[in-house]
């Protein structure tokens, strides 16, 4: 399934980049369906830099779902590589659940456009049905099928939700 994603920050490339390469523990409060991003690791090589972070979602799931809901059904790890000289990162999500049947990949370009920023965000989710433990093998095919569909539902606006908690952490330091 293909994830897109296009969003416009009325900020310059360099901050619009570093912010989201940088700053994202200090965007937690612009991210409601975030609770926390722990940085596993970072290493800088020439103009890449490689992180490996951890997402803990569910900011605003009910007390109810967190009932049904593990914490591992709502994390994942990224692994990224920022591209200083072409403002480009490529990533890769590792589920923590069903991490062998899950795989998702894609990259987002940092675009000057006018006075602003356009972030192109594109990535392929896919869910191997033959990889799904614990469901009758009959019935894997339609679960990663729907597994697929609802994710690729829930990635795109967390996306552009990531393009509007950066524009609401940047102006803070605009000048009045």
């Amino acid at each position: 399934m293909i994830i897109s994603s296009s969003v416009y920050l009325p900020f310059p490339r360099s901050m619009v980049y570093a912010a989201y390469r940088d700053k994202l523990v200090e965007m937690l409060p612009y991210l409601p369906d975030i609770q926390r991003i722990e940085i596993k690791s970072c290493r800088k090589e020439g103009t890449l830099t490689h992180f490996v972070n951890e997402w803990h979602g569910g900011g605003e799931i009910p007390p109810v779902a967190r009932v049904v809901l593990s914490e591992a059904m709502l994390s994942w790890t990224d692994y990224a590589t920022w591209n200083d000289a072409e403002f480009t990162t490529d990533w890769r999500i590792e589920t923590h659940v069903l991490t062998e049947a899950v795989y998702c990949t894609g990259s987002n370009r940092f675009l000057e456009e006018g006075n602003g920023t356009l972030i192109e965000s594109k990535g392929c989710l896919i869910i191997d049905p033959q990889k799904i433990t614990g469901v009758p093998p009959v019935m894997r095919g339609m679960v990663a099928k729907v597994a697929e569909d609802v994710l690729s539902k829930k990635i795109e606006p967390s996306l552009s939700q990531m393009g509007k908690g950066v524009q609401q952490y940047l102006k803070q330091f605009q000048t009045v």
